[in-house]
């Protein structure tokens, strides 16, 4: 089983999962050397970061082979990150459509998918931004960028629990969720539906 764990910066994923995962959690990649700028390189960024999160899918898939189940620290299926990024113009149709197509292909390949469980922190961006003064650990340089996807990264949530249903559940729960893989893991179909229903750019 693998579950994942969204929300805004600061709502409170990292405190959820290293309290509920222990070896099982598979942490976020965080800012990484070398990636190609989406504005002076977009097709050479949504290659890059399309494979990244086939990285962390694959590590996702090792760690449930291992223990059982892992429990992701965002979404190796990090697309809805451009997309909310557009939804408040931050980036442009072209990147959205770039990464889009990017990550379409690793699905149809199968070296990317959809998690069993979504579990989506809905803090609001007060609370985020109280918590995130109190952390010291992190600067969060990008903080009130990502409080402004807030709508949008729940918008993303809301559909895909239209598309696959019972998968998603809002707000982060006492303990971690029990059960199974649910299936449908590489479904292309599923994906593409999502993405159709998903409203365009504001």
């Amino acid at each position: 089983m693998i579950v994942v764990v969204e929300g805004i910066s600061a709502s409170g994923k990292s405190t959820w999962c290293a309290r509920h995962g222990g070896s099982h959690v598979v942490p976020e990649n965080g800012r990484i050397a070398g990636a190609p700028d989406r504005v002076a390189n977009p097709t050479g960024a949504a290659a890059f970061w399309a494979e990244r999160n086939v990285d962390r899918w694959q590590t996702a898939l090792a760690v449930e082979r291992a223990t059982g189940h892992a429990l992701c620290d965002t979404d190796p299926l990090k697309l809805h990150y451009v997309w909310c990024l557009w939804r408040i113009a931050e980036a442009s149709e072209r990147h959205w459509s770039l990464e889009l197509a990017a990550t379409r292909q690793t699905i149809a390949d199968g070296r990317i998918g959809f998690a069993d469980r979504y579990l989506v922190a809905d803090t609001d961006v007060e609370t985020a931004r109280r918590q995130a003064m109190t952390d010291a650990s992190r600067r969060r340089r990008n903080f009130y960028l990502h409080a402004r996807l807030r709508p949008a990264l729940l918008e993303w949530y809301t559909v895909l629990d239209v598309v696959l249903p019972g998968r998603v559940q809002f707000g982060l729960p006492a303990n971690l969720p029990v059960g199974r893989a649910a299936g449908q893991r590489h479904d292309l179909a599923a994906f593409d539906a999502m993405v159709a229903r998903l409203p365009q750019s504001k």
